[in-house]
């Protein structure tokens, strides 16, 4: 049986392509639109509407909540009041990353987890004696995501709270006689909120808030211009960016929250007393220096570019759809010196854009190295520069 979101019933009359793919066992629209591109404009000017109910969905409650995430997660839980969310990882005991996600902090022993795969039995297995209770609610809550420049006017139309949240902050209403919980989050790299809605209510939630927006340039849009907004956004994808250590072959195959650019994350750590799950591995990679890479984001030189394909006879491509298989970044002696994992065309910064791994001393923006791209059967070596992510960064995002 093929699993549906709690607002299928909609999407699906929305969806004008019969696009879909599976997302965590769940039917997901590709597309609505004829153009993915139409559905990213959308959210750049506008807003958009995308239907996350597919992730993984854990609830965490008891008066040692709190101590227990804060062992499990390398992000510090505790620094997160109530009423706020936080962007966080877990990590095997040699340091390598298992997973990522948001925990929304709804009150002081009430979390809610999210995850792009399942995570129940792990987390399970960690409790022992400690006062603390998980449930997956996967199926008790609809996710919809609205990202863009008029998402916090829409919302705070229908929840008046939704206009003074702070980025990654929290608030609660109620939308057509519904208790709803709205968080300040998003996979879009822009001003954008995630609205968490009781399953059984979503089809009238949704009719609501469908209705409200009409008229403001408001489209539905699915994954593949999803995957356009995050890689502006440089917000890694499970399985693409980076792969889980379960199910690593090898330690190749294996990241660390420092390799991935999550070095944030851990910001105090020698005052934290914390001896969260990885701990010790992490602090020997810092201390050894012995990441073997570092995540950046990189622009490819247009010129070069161009001048490439010229050469060839061709017409330089400019294709947005993301791809994400490998890419090889050379060095101008000709060493290969790490590789891209997501790749496309920025409609948004007129270039082409990755999400690359570097040998961390070539990490530092604006250092200079090839991409190695195949033009006419044979490898051309492209100009491009290592750059900060996120690629795209609105101010409007955390305003």
């Amino acid at each position: 049986m093929i699993r549906t979101s709690p607002f299928h019933k909609r999407t699906s009359a929305l969806n004008e392509t019969g696009l879909w793919e599976h997302w965590s066992g769940t039917l997901a629209a590709n597309r609505y639109q004829m153009s993915d591109k139409f559905e990213y404009f959308a959210v750049r000017n506008a807003a958009g509407v995308f239907d996350s109910s597919p992730l993984y969905k854990y609830r965490i409650t008891g008066p040692d909540a709190a101590h227990f995430l804060s062992g499990v997660l390398a992000r510090d839980i505790r620094t997160c009041a109530p009423g706020n969310a936080q962007y966080t990882a877990w990590c095997d005991d040699r340091g390598f990353v298992i997973e990522d996600g948001v925990i929304l902090r709804l009150d002081r022993d009430e979390f809610l987890l999210t995850a792009a795969e399942p995570n129940l039995a792990w987390f399970e297995d960690l409790i022992g004696r400690e006062r603390v209770a998980i449930e997956e609610v996967s199926d008790d809550y609809g996710v919809l995501a609205v990202q863009g420049p008029r998402s916090r006017d829409l919302l705070a139309r229908l929840v008046p709270e939704v206009a003074t949240i702070p980025f990654f902050g929290l608030a609660t209403g109620t939308i057509a006689g519904t208790p709803v919980t709205i968080s300040r989050t998003g996979y879009s790299g822009d001003l954008g909120y995630e609205v968490w809605v009781p399953a059984k209510s979503a089809l009238k939630v949704w009719d609501a808030m469908w209705s409200s927006f009409d008229g403001y340039g408001v489209l539905p849009f699915g994954l593949a211009a999803l995957y356009m907004l995050r890689i502006e956004a440089g917000l890694l994808l499970l399985d693409v960016d980076f792969t889980s250590s379960r199910f690593g072959w090898t330690d190749e195959d294996r990241s660390t929250p420092i390799e991935l650019g999550w070095s944030w994350m851990l910001r105090g750590l020698a005052e934290d007393d914390r001896a969260f799950i990885g701990r010790r591995a992490i602090e020997r990679e810092i201390a050894e220096k012995t990441s073997r890479w570092r995540l950046t984001g990189l622009v490819v030189d247009w010129d070069d570019y161009d001048r490439t394909y010229d050469r060839a006879g061709l017409i330089p491509p400019k294709d947005h759809t993301p791809i994400h298989e490998e890419y090889f970044v050379y060095d101008d002696a000709g060493t290969q010196v790490g590789y891209a994992t997501s790749l496309m065309y920025s409609p948004m910064l007129q270039r082409h854009i990755a999400l690359t791994r570097v040998r961390p001393g070539l990490a530092t923006p604006g250092t200079e190295v090839k991409l190695e791209l195949d033009v006419n059967h044979r490898y051309e070596y492209v100009g491009a520069r290592t750059a900060r992510v996120p690629l795209y960064n609105p101010a409007r995002k955390t305003a």
